[in-house]
């Protein structure tokens, strides 16, 4: 099969003569040069396509408030709203809240915006399986393109959806996950294919990186448009955005280093010597028995599910805990739901250079660094939700907790987030959808159970929300830390008979 593989042009970056070495002997020096190249490129241009793809998927966290009547008793039916005392330049119940005039409002209860919140990734969880296939066989680059663009494209009907009915939006959200959901499993793919071993953790960490910095992005520009535009604009904009990136997308990206006309001889021997033994995408058949009996892959399936549930259930939820319980306006709210993302996006970035940098000294293996950051993205998290139900209407502290738990889950992105590139390089897009949809399928359950949960009683109903993914994100990092893996699976070489 012919492989291809995706890369950005770096035009006026200089190319070393001294490279034509052996390309274990140059290693250090193209570390050294890395910014300037290819592989490097490609991270930071999905780093802005995954900023695209966020504020795409959380734009409807914060405009939800906007759009919805929250002094209306139908919007949270049988809730006592003052369960903190106001701030002293507050006003109850959200009443000090001043929306662009025009934008229409709609009496949604607390259940009906919960179910519209999760539609998103009922249709997310149908695509993850078929984009890991479809980018092994055809492209990671075809295939996160033509997500990007779709996505974008049916982000600009949202208004025009909500305006139809809760039914109608919740079914264009269900729409957009689908465009979603092939676009991780097919990032993957590429990196199969781009990123050498010892590099692994950076690359992939800074390409990820985008998602929280477009949801620390997103969060304060949706308020600020919600206030002097009108929500529907927050739609426009972002996904009128997106269409002019997907199409930027296909022009400077590339599928593999043999297809970028702009790279260096040295890095392509380094990267193509460097992944010699890890076999070539697959075709159309999949070792789907030895995957279903692999205990290293169910290790990383249950880490996602219970690091997902506390980490989708902060990402839809939080606007709706600050704006209902801590009473913070939609610009405060905006700030604040921020926060806690510029934390992630560094912490991030941070944690693959580290992990890089233990995998680079001998004495740590890849399952041990694997192991070690889930451990910390996992354990650290947990600790800071059971506090946050414990800190009642203490502003400050709950913004501190909250902020330290989500900084802190960022160090999952050099532990079991991509063990998939590790065990199975080959089937790395595969493995991820595999995984990614037990990850979504939390990502439906949080957001209701959010909303049930807090239907009757906030302040009780919000601490069960926060021990509820405390205890599964413990469960799940015990789980991974027995069963996950860090070499390369039988079943997953070139020459393993396919099941």
């Amino acid at each position: 099969m012919q492989q291809s593989a995706e890369n950005t042009e770096v035009e006026d970056c200089p190319e070393s003569d001294e490279e034509d070495a052996a390309p274990l002997l140059n290693q250090q020096l193209l570390l050294g040069k890395g910014l300037c190249s290819a592989r490097y490129s490609l991270a930071v241009i999905l780093h802005f396509s995954l900023f695209i793809v966020y504020s795409l998927r959380v734009n409807l966290s914060i405009t939800i408030i906007a759009m919805t009547n929250s002094t209306n008793p139908g919007s949270l039916p049988n809730v006592s709203t003052d369960v903190c005392p106001n701030r002293s330049h507050a006003q109850p119940n959200g009443s000090h809240q001043e929306f662009a005039p025009g934008a229409p409002r709609y009496d949604w209860s607390s259940k009906t915006q919960g179910v519209i919140l999760s539609a998103f990734f009922y249709g997310y969880v149908f695509t993850q399986l078929l984009g890991g296939y479809w980018s092994g066989m055809f492209g990671g680059k075809l295939v996160l393109g033509s997500g990007l663009l779709s996505t974008s494209a049916l982000t600009l009907l949202t208004p025009l959806a909500a305006g139809l009915g809760a039914a109608y939006l919740a079914g264009l959200q269900a729409l957009l996950g689908m465009a979603e959901g092939v676009i991780f499993p097919a990032q993957y793919t590429l990196w199969a294919k781009w990123a050498p071993p010892l590099e692994r953790s950076r690359l992939m960490n800074l390409a990820e990186a985008g998602c929280t910095f477009g949801t620390f992005i997103t969060f304060p520009a949706a308020a600020i448009i919600c206030q002097y535009l009108g929500w529907p604009y927050v739609f426009y904009i972002f996904g009128g955005t997106g269409c002019v990136w997907g199409v930027f997308w296909f022009l400077v990206v590339y599928e593999d280093p043999a297809c970028h006309p702009r790279i260096s001889a040295s890095e392509k021997e380094y990267i193509v010597s460097s992944l010699a033994n890890q076999g070539s995408s697959h075709g159309r058949s999949l070792p789907l028995l030895a995957m279903m009996r692999s205990l290293p892959l169910w290790a990383i399936a249950v880490a996602y599910f219970c690091n997902d549930w506390l980490f989708y259930m902060l990402l839809t939820s939080m606007p709706t805990y600050l704006n209902n319980v801590l009473h913070f306006d939609i610009r405060e709210n905006g700030l604040l739901s921020a926060l806690p993302y510029i934390g992630n996006w560094l912490g991030t970035m941070v944690s693959g250079l580290l992990a890089d940098f233990l995998l680079s000294k001998h004495g740590f293996s890849t399952a041990t660094v694997r192991k070690l950051f889930s451990g910390l993205g996992m354990l650290l998290p947990a600790v800071s939700l059971v506090a946050v139900s414990y800190v009642g209407c203490n502003y400050t502290a709950a913004v501190v907790f909250l902020t330290l738990s989500m900084t802190v889950i960022s160090m999952c992105g050099a532990g079991f987030n991509i063990n998939h590139v590790d065990i199975a390089p080959r089937y790395a897009g595969f493995l991820l959808g595999i995984t990614n949809t037990f990850g979504t399928i939390s990502g439906i359950i949080a957001p209701t159970a959010v909303g049930f949960l807090t239907s009757q009683d906030l302040l009780t109903g919000w601490r069960n929300v926060f021990f509820v993914a405390a205890a599964l994100n413990l469960f799940g990092l015990l789980f991974y830390v027995t069963f996950g893996s860090g070499t390369i699976q039988d079943w997953a070489r070139d020459d393993a008979a396919l099941q």
